[in-house]
């Protein structure tokens, strides 16, 4: 890989092989860690993803944990 400049930064450009391995895509969100002499890829999560794990809770909360308005605004 290639780094080259990028406006003020630098850039690597990522093979494609590599991007379909790592389950990338454009506007994906990364961070790389450096380990004894190799990098960790971390790809942080897109919104569609933590917006379905919500939707996976919903009516989850047992109804006697269940809030109130009612009740918050008697407080």
């Amino acid at each position: 890989m290639q780094i080259a400049k990028w406006g003020n930064s630098l850039a690597v450009r990522l093979p494609a092989d590599l991007v379909r391995k790592l389950g990338l895509k454009e506007g994906d969100q990364i961070e790389l860690v450096a380990d004894a002499g190799h990098f960790r890829v971390i790809r942080q999560p897109r919104a569609e993803d933590v917006l379905q794990q919500l939707r996976g809770l919903r009516g989850k909360l047992p109804a006697a944990e269940r809030l109130s308005r009612d009740a918050a605004h008697e407080r």
